[in-house]
């Protein structure tokens, strides 16, 4: 009779961390960035809110009439709008037109000079916040909306020229080039073949100037002294300001205030922005 052969022991096999884990520590950090947001949007209707995290017992719109009463949240929000309105009209302007240039004409040192506008972007605002002060004093531009709106647009064109320079590129020169085969010249095809193309880009680099704008806090804050002529960020400063006796429903409505324009403003444009990113990406 054939001897039966021993069953084969296999190791076991090592356990490893499956996706229940990774979903567990995603949950995990996704509590805790929403944290501060539940306090604000719990507190914003609380009479009675204060700092630690609690349900209100009764809801009430109290904070946000104080917001912009006691507070002067209009004219807060008003003066916001002027600057970053303005500065992304400008930024919109001089990226649209300095992107075009930079994708269609080929010059010497031109990628040293894209990466040379791109640097300037990553210098910190707070290294220059010093001469850009006594540069505005020079030039009166200090307490005026024209200039803080030039100061704004100017910190953002680096970042815009990148992208709609980018947008550009995947704009094939063909087109164009069968536009003037027609009798077009350069500007006509610039702005009735290449920029509706653009589109999207141009979306995003508003989007793009109109966040930053409307989310600068050390310009206004250096270069606006007139209570009149304050943004909201200031506004939520000066709110903060008494931290003695800080209103803290005041302090949370204020803040839901200063998140939907841009919350507003990025869900209007962001399928413009993912599309501009991909195209900027292509570009390069």
């Amino acid at each position: 009779m054939p001897a039966v052969a021993s069953p084969v022991t296999r190791p076991m096999a090592k356990l490893r961390p499956g996706p229940a884990a990774a979903y567990g520590v995603l949950a995990a950090l996704a509590l805790f960035a929403l944290g501060p947001f539940t306090w604000v949007l719990l507190a914003a209707f609380d009479p009675d809110a204060n700092i630690f995290v609690q349900a209100p017992r009764t809801l009430s719109l109290e904070n946000f009439q104080n917001a912009f009463t006691d507070a002067g949240g209009l004219g807060l929000i008003v003066n916001s709008l002027i600057y970053a309105g303005g500065a992304t009209l400008i930024l919109v302007v001089v990226t649209t037109l300095g992107g075009y240039a930079l994708s269609r004409y080929d010059f010497r040192g031109r990628r040293t000079f894209m990466l040379s506008i791109l640097l300037v972007r990553v210098i910190p605002p707070t290294a220059t916040i010093v001469p850009l002060f006594v540069l505005s004093k020079d030039l009166g531009f200090v307490d005026t909306y024209h200039g803080v709106i030039l100061v704004l647009a100017s910190l953002n064109v680096p970042l815009g020229l990148w992208i709609m320079k980018g947008f550009f590129d995947t704009v094939p020169i063909d087109i164009e080039e069968a536009a003037w085969v027609d009798g077009a010249n350069r500007l006509q095809t610039a702005f009735r073949i290449v920029l509706p193309l653009a589109g999207p880009g141009v979306a995003a680099g508003a989007l793009i100037g109109f966040i930053g704008a409307w989310g600068e806090f050390l310009v206004p804050l250096v270069l606006i002294s007139d209570p009149d002529k304050m943004p909201i960020s200031i506004g939520l400063f000066r709110a903060w300001l008494n931290y003695t006796n800080v209103d803290w429903g005041l302090l949370a409505a204020l803040s839901i205030i200063y998140m939907v324009p841009a919350v507003a403003f990025y869900v209007v444009a962001r399928r413009a922005l993912q599309s501009s990113l991909a195209g900027g990406l292509a570009g390069q």
